[in-house]
């Protein structure tokens, strides 16, 4: 446990955090990625695109003066590259020493005490997550011709996937799991969501060009032809956009409606419409009632 949360309830801490990194709501999810760091377990945080996963593990790293190394799983990810690799002009000068050997992701996170944050972690192949294992179960890495590599205090990874049920969504090993605590993120409160938008928006004197925002992307979630709907970024960048315009007509609040969100909705198969089409649909349901006070 670090000098600066010795004297301090995990309360105390979450506080400081949110207040710090102007995080919104999201207190039992800080609580316990806060206790996992302090017990020193390693996280896996599941939620949906856009919920907050990273900011919530940037801020944490933050708050414990560590610093961050993110990368992006997919298949292409080697052990090599998570590791580290010989460089060939350095082991013909220096040989087969430390000083030849260009460290990765993981190793750099191991030997200074890093968060290292593994974006879609269950997307890795099987064999880089395999060599997670040792470095999760007892902090150290075998590095070929070398000495193992041993974590310093405050090693800390976090992981992220998305929900199993999410469609072409791959699973972790059951393997590098089991070496995982579970935080789930759900979709924030429609409170909540807004005060994220009037924030990272600076829409504050504008409530309700925020509201119109977040009401639209909270209502692609439900619709029955969108497979996945926008979250709070989308909205984000909605309300910034939006901000721009002098002129609130209903055609420009639908351009920008498209142009903030198309990109972060998936329709449902077989659905003849066109995104652009569902937008209208949604952003004209969410105005009827409030168009005559918004414009």
């Amino acid at each position: 446990m670090s000098s600066k949360s010795k004297e301090k309830s995990i309360s105390q801490i979450v506080n400081e955090i949110q207040e710090r990194s102007g995080i919104v709501g999201r207190t039992k999810e800080l609580r316990q990625i806060v206790l996992a760091r302090l017990s020193s377990r390693h996280v896996v945080i599941e939620g949906t695109v856009g919920v907050g996963k990273t900011t919530l593990a940037q801020a944490v790293a933050n708050y414990f003066d560590q610093g961050f190394i993110r990368i992006d799983g997919d298949e292409r990810y080697t052990e090599a590259k998570l590791v580290g690799h010989f460089e060939p002009p350095l082991v013909v000068k220096n040989g087969w020493t430390r000083d030849s050997f260009v460290g990765g992701p993981l190793t750099k996170a191991m030997e200074n005490g890093s968060v290292l944050f593994i974006n879609e972690a269950n997307r890795l192949i099987e064999g880089t997550q395999n060599v997670l294992l040792p470095a999760l179960d007892e902090g150290i890495v075998t590095l070929p011709k070398l000495s193992p590599v041993l974590a310093k205090d405050g090693f800390f990874v976090v992981a992220t996937q998305n929900p199993e049920s999410y469609i072409g969504t791959t699973v972790l090993s059951e393997a590098l799991k089991d070496r995982f605590v579970w935080v789930k993120l759900d979709r924030q409160t429609y409170d909540d969501e807004l005060s994220i938008v009037m924030h990272a928006a600076q829409v504050k004197n504008k409530l309700k060009i925020a509201e119109i925002a977040t009401k639209v992307c909270r209502s692609t979630r439900g619709h029955a032809e969108i497979r996945r709907g926008a979250s709070v970024r989308g909205a984000i960048d909605f309300a910034k956009i939006l901000n721009l315009i002098d002129d609130l007509s209903i055609e420009n609040v639908l351009e920008i409606a498209i142009m903030s969100l198309a990109t972060k909705i998936e329709l449902e198969d077989g659905v003849d419409r066109t995104i652009e089409e569902v937008i209208e649909e949604v952003l004209e349901k969410v105005m009827s009632g409030e168009e005559e006070e918004f414009f």
